[in-house]
């Protein structure tokens, strides 16, 4: 087992979970896709018992059968669960480092927008290379990696 940590954008809400690999999963649900406003939310299943959350997060009840956890200050979607379930599911973006997660499926194919899920041969930019955004960060005294 390995231990990771994650959390909400503003550090409101902090979570550490126990998992046997790095495997995650993609939904492109409706519901998952009003959630969270994408097209599509990368998830890492896990057992709730090996979830430890430094404070309660917010829960929304996204339908008749489902809550998220989130943070109410900042927004951010941080997992989807069944309330009977034993498991739940962590944003794979919520991890304090995501890099070594990777997709072995998908779930909600039914509703996959397939001009998204290839986009590596669009021409691209990095955002630590955008002056404009750079210089915002620096005007306002913070780190962008913050």
């Amino acid at each position: 087992m390995t231990k990771v940590t994650g959390g909400c954008q503003c550090g409101r809400i902090r979570y550490e979970a126990e998992i046997e690999n790095y495997e995650a999963y993609l939904c492109h649900c409706r519901y998952c896709q009003r959630a969270t406003g994408g097209v599509s939310i990368a998830f890492k299943n896990v057992a709730k018992a090996a979830v430890r959350w430094s404070r309660e997060p917010d829960w929304y009840a996204s339908s008749p059968i489902a809550k998220r956890p989130f943070c109410a200050h900042c927004g951010t979607p941080l997992g989807f669960a069944f309330p009977d379930g034993e498991n739940m599911d962590l944003t794979v973006g919520s991890f304090d480092d995501p890099a070594p997660f990777f997709p072995t499926s998908n779930f909600g194919i039914e509703s996959r927008h397939d001009a998204w899920s290839d986009t590596s041969a669009l021409p691209g930019a990095r955002a630590d290379a955008y002056e404009a955004l750079n210089r915002r960060w620096k005007e306002a005294g913070v780190s962008p990696d913050a």
